[in-house]
């Protein structure tokens, strides 16, 4: 059985569906502070198997240990965590304590109950401000917020713990910028409040969420002087998280891999390929570019298809078209549950308080 912590957010709920499709069982943890129960439903709705789902945060020692007195876990994919990178910085005390500390936690309890498989879900903030691109996982961890920071130093941990004891097995996945949604429109991205991301924004402005996009800096030096940035489909990332919990039998110690498409494409490409695919204008300002940003920010993602067999599937217009179905059958997110499902997924549903 895999236990999948923050499994009803963005990539964790994709890669759900992905583990449930191909037959595995699965345990699913997640405190929803940034994600909704109906997640669990549609997981459920969309793959037609039940699993146990618990209401806990990471940092609830004793609950987290029960999920693991009550299943027999033999690896552990961890989303769980802070992630938005400005929030990060007005309150680093908070993301170094959730991201850190629950990872910590985590770990111990694994050990505790000889569970030394993981697959721990990182970002590309790590490498920060870096002059190589495309960028490999030989480039130094150099993160510039406290957001990448935290998933640098939980990397850092990790190696030490596999350092101490060479059973433990750990798959580190480094992704550059997930967009897009399962391609049924059932679940996707919903972030809270404003969106950190282009791609839900884009979508938000086009259903008349929001009003105009803006567009930070246009003189950087790239094809339209927008910033360029490395966007890979979520679904091919769940895809790359499968076959890294699959290869986890075969690796020895810590491997880490970028997942990207090693193509980067600019704010003004993307919004130009939306509109293509949706007949939608996007309104957009041009204004000044924020602290920290780079012109382009690309993977090279050799290791993964060399080391795990990952090919990236599904382009820019996929992107575009799935993230828009999204957004056009869930106008307001996650809002409204469905009363249907109800009955059926509270058997399932071990929601703990």
């Amino acid at each position: 059985m895999i236990l999948v912590t923050g499994g009803a957010g963005f990539i964790g709920s994709h890669v759900a569906v992905a583990l449930l499709q191909q037959g595995r069982d699965i345990v699913i943890i997640d405190n929803l502070c940034n994600s909704r129960l109906e997640v669990i439903f549609r997981i459920n709705e969309l793959t037609g198997k039940d699993f146990p789902f618990y209401q806990i945060n990471l940092l609830d020692q004793k609950s987290l240990d029960e999920v693991f007195k009550n299943h027999e876990i033999e690896a552990v994919m961890h989303f769980a965590g802070l992630k938005a990178v400005g929030e990060s910085s007005d309150n680093p005390l908070l993301y170094y304590r959730n991201n850190i500390s629950a990872t910590l936690y985590l770990c111990e309890i694994m050990k505790r109950h000889h569970v030394k498989n993981l697959v721990f879900s990182s970002s590309a903030t790590v490498y920060g401000e870096t002059e190589q691109v495309p960028i490999s996982e030989t480039c130094v961890r150099n993160a510039c917020n406290p957001y990448g920071r935290t998933k640098s130093m939980v990397e850092q941990v990790l190696e030490d713990v596999h350092a101490s004891d060479p059973s433990w097995r750990i798959s580190i996945l480094r992704y550059f910028n997930p967009a897009g949604a399962h391609e049924s429109g059932r679940i996707g991205e919903d972030p809270e409040g404003i969106p950190d991301n282009l791609m839900p924004y884009i979508t938000q402005v086009a259903i008349g969420r929001r009003e105009s996009l803006s567009v930070f800096g246009a003189d950087y030096d790239t094809v339209d002087g927008t910033g360029v940035r490395d966007y890979v489909h979520v679904m091919d990332l769940a895809d790359g998280h499968i076959k890294a919990l699959n290869h986890l039998p075969f690796q020895q110690g810590v491997e880490i891999f970028n997942l990207g498409t090693g193509r980067g494409y600019s704010v003004l490409e993307i919004l130009h390929a939306f509109s293509l695919v949706t007949r939608k204008n996007i309104s957009y300002e041009i204004v000044p570019r924020r602290a920290g940003d780079v012109a382009i920010y690309c993977a090279d993602s050799t290791k993964a298809r060399a080391v795990l067999g990952w090919e990236v599937r599904r382009g820019l217009i996929d992107i575009c078209r799935d993230s828009w179905n999204w957004q056009t059958r869930n106008p307001g997110g996650y809002g409204v549950p469905i009363p249907a499902l109800q009955p059926r997924v509270v058997e399932l549903a071990q929601v703990m308080e």
